[in-house]
């Protein structure tokens, strides 16, 4: 049986750390950041963690 490819696309955006959390970068941070208010603004530069069902599915992707 072959190797279970990883997804290329899904690699490029997400990080598996050490403890096997699924990391990503927030959507919406490149352009037209003046019409976003602060709060939004810092909520988007900060990074986030993928839970539940749907982070399994990102480390089976990964092949982790």
């Amino acid at each position: 049986m072959p190797k279970q490819k990883t997804h290329k696309g899904l690699s490029k955006r997400v990080k598996v750390t050490a403890s096997g959390k699924v990391k990503y970068k927030h959507s919406c941070g490149s352009h037209l950041m003046n019409t976003k208010n602060a709060k939004r603004r810092r909520r988007i530069r900060s990074s986030a963690i993928i839970t539940g069902a749907l982070a399994k599915t990102v480390r089976d992707h990964l092949g982790r």
